[in-house]
């Protein structure tokens, strides 16, 4: 298998993954020793660097992660601001108001709270 070839192997499952891969993940994929994954992975960052691309490989311990560019951040956070938000309802807002009141409350506190007419005490 040639240089390259291993290069698209390795970029496609770091991209895939979307988390931090190990050397030992690697070798096993490739069929290769930690020394030459090390190498095309240096040779990959080189290639990153050397080129206008919104992407770089870091190193996170004994395994690598691809992900984006710093300097490209301004223009990502405006793409991904506007994903959907969950939006919680009256009962779950007024819920975590009182357990952030009161950490240790039972269910059956809370929910006599949320009856009563003074809950706005515990808001």
């Amino acid at each position: 298998m040639e240089i390259n070839q291993k290069k698209g192997i390795i970029e496609a499952i770091l991209f895939a993954a979307g988390r931090e891969v190990k050397i030992s993940e690697l070798m096993s994929a490739l069929e290769v020793a930690s020394d030459e994954i090390i190498t095309i992975i240096d040779s990959m960052k080189v290639d990153y660097r050397n080129a206008d691309r919104g992407l770089q490989i870091i190193n996170i311990g004994d395994a690598y992660q691809l992900c984006s560019k710093e300097e490209y951040y301004e223009y990502m956070y405006a793409i991904l601001d506007k994903r959907n938000k969950p939006n919680l309802s009256q009962a779950a807002l007024e819920t975590l108001a009182i357990i952030a009141y009161n950490p240790r409350i039972t269910r059956a506190e809370i929910e006599a709270i949320r009856r009563s007419e003074f809950r706005r005490n515990y808001i």
